[in-house]
């Protein structure tokens, strides 16, 4: 494993790794939580009722949403040199700050197209994912060179 305190990007992928845990943690305290949860974190009525029926579909939606999130965060600490290099870390790195930077910037074109839908949760989301797309980017560029096999 390459040495954390010689890679400049680790502090700001260990922190990207640990939001990622982070939201993984609350998608999962969504399934806990039942329907009122659904609601709060911006699922949509339709998650709601159907969690509130007791239909599987919410559960594993969500499951599937907090299992990507830890493949993320486990790309952030491997590319801080805190796991094993995993495969393709620098394209993962890259794509996952993508993502995160994209959905947090895709808020301002839909508020323009469909004003209704900027809710407060919308707002706070795309603010908070656009943070976590910058940690992401800030750390994989500072430690690209570490990236490497």
């Amino acid at each position: 494993m390459p040495d954390v305190a010689a890679n400049p990007g680790s502090t700001w992928l260990i922190a990207g790794g640990w939001l990622s845990v982070a939201a993984a943690l609350l998608h999962i305290a969504c399934i806990f939580g039942g329907p009122e949860w659904y609601r709060f974190f911006g699922a949509g009525e339709g998650m709601a009722r159907a969690a509130a029926r007791g239909e599987l579909r919410p559960t594993l939606i969500t499951l599937g949403i907090a299992t990507v999130l830890l493949v993320w965060a486990a790309y952030a600490f491997s590319g801080a040199g805190l796991l094993p290099h995993l495969p393709l870390l620098g394209t993962g790195l890259v794509i996952i700050t993508a993502i995160y930077l994209l959905r947090g910037l895709l808020f301002v074109p839909l508020h323009f197209r469909r004003p209704q839908h900027s809710d407060s949760f919308a707002i706070w989301s795309s603010l908070i994912v656009l943070a976590y797309g910058a940690v992401h980017a800030v750390g994989t560029f500072r430690a690209w060179r570490y990236l490497a096999p």
